[in-house]
């Protein structure tokens, strides 16, 4: 059973004292993504700032299951808005310094005489951070070889990359323009592949989606209705702002069976099982 850090409640409460000065800090650190954290989370709906603290709390906690499960997922995500691998080590290896900076800040502030364990910690810390990192690259490189296949399929016969994720769930992550001609083949492959596959949950990301037609929201929700007959649920993540504007007023909505999760991330989060 993995451990929390020594004294693991009072430096979360000494990191949430100074968070601010935590997240300056690490901003400091890691000097190319922070010139880029706006364009992220612009185009994948990832907020580095706020998965850097849940990383920290995985980390001080011994959370490493969790830690695992957080890492696929951000791997997945990062993978499907193919965002730059550099920018993710450089942002970790920012997360590991700035740790350390602040359990050092911690020790001197509560310096009563006695002094932590740094080689044990150290260990716990550096052996966490690296299970992270190998639990994204791999699920980066998964993930990104099943875009990849699945573009290529799509750029074949306009086929619709559905990609598994495990044996009940799959990701439908539609980009680019989407008319009818793309729907009707978007409403055979999907179909035929809850069919094949048996899928229970599919979760349709359309963050990649600026705007779409009237013609083609309906028929989506057709599409989206079909497989519910089939005993899919289906999840719909990264609805732009357009879109529910257009829905709205065409007082259009989901089957309230239907969920509707801002981002991707969500998405896996709820629905992703190790």
């Amino acid at each position: 059973m993995v451990k929390p850090l020594q004294k693991s409640e009072e430096i979360k409460a000494f990191f949430l004292k100074h968070q601010e000065a935590f997240e300056e800090k690490l901003s400091e650190e890691a000097v190319n993504v922070k010139n880029k954290m706006d364009e992220i989370l612009t185009v994948g709906n990832i907020d580095l700032v706020t998965n850097a603290h849940a990383v920290v709390g995985y980390i001080i906690d011994g959370q490493e299951e969790d830690l695992r499960l957080f890492a696929k997922q951000e791997g997945i995500a990062w993978a499907t808005h193919s965002i730059e691998l550099s920018f993710k080590l450089e942002w970790i290896q920012a997360i590991r310094r700035t740790l350390w900076i602040f359990l050092q800040q911690y020790n001197e502030a509560t310096d009563n005489g006695s002094t932590f364990d740094f080689f044990a910690m150290e260990k716990d810390i550096n052996s966490r951070v690296d299970v992270f990192l190998n639990t994204f690259f791999i699920s980066y490189s998964t993930y990104k070889d099943s875009l990849i296949k699945a573009h290529r399929q799509l750029v074949e016969n306009l086929s619709v990359p559905i990609i598994p994720i495990n044996s009940y769930v799959s990701i439908l992550p539609l980009i680019g323009s989407v008319d009818l001609f793309r729907t009707s083949i978007l409403e055979e492959k999907v179909l035929n592949e809850v069919g094949i596959s048996r899928i229970d949950t599919l979760i349709l990301d359309l963050s990649g989606i600026a705007d779409m037609e009237t013609e083609v929201i309906y028929h989506i929700m057709k599409i989206i209705d079909g497989t519910a007959l089939m005993g899919c649920n289906t999840i719909i993540t990264g609805l732009r702002a357009e879109v529910v504007r257009k829905m709205i007023h065409l007082d259009l909505s989901f089957d309230p069976k239907t969920k509707t999760l801002g981002t991707l991330q969500q998405a896996l989060k709820t629905y992703l099982v190790v």
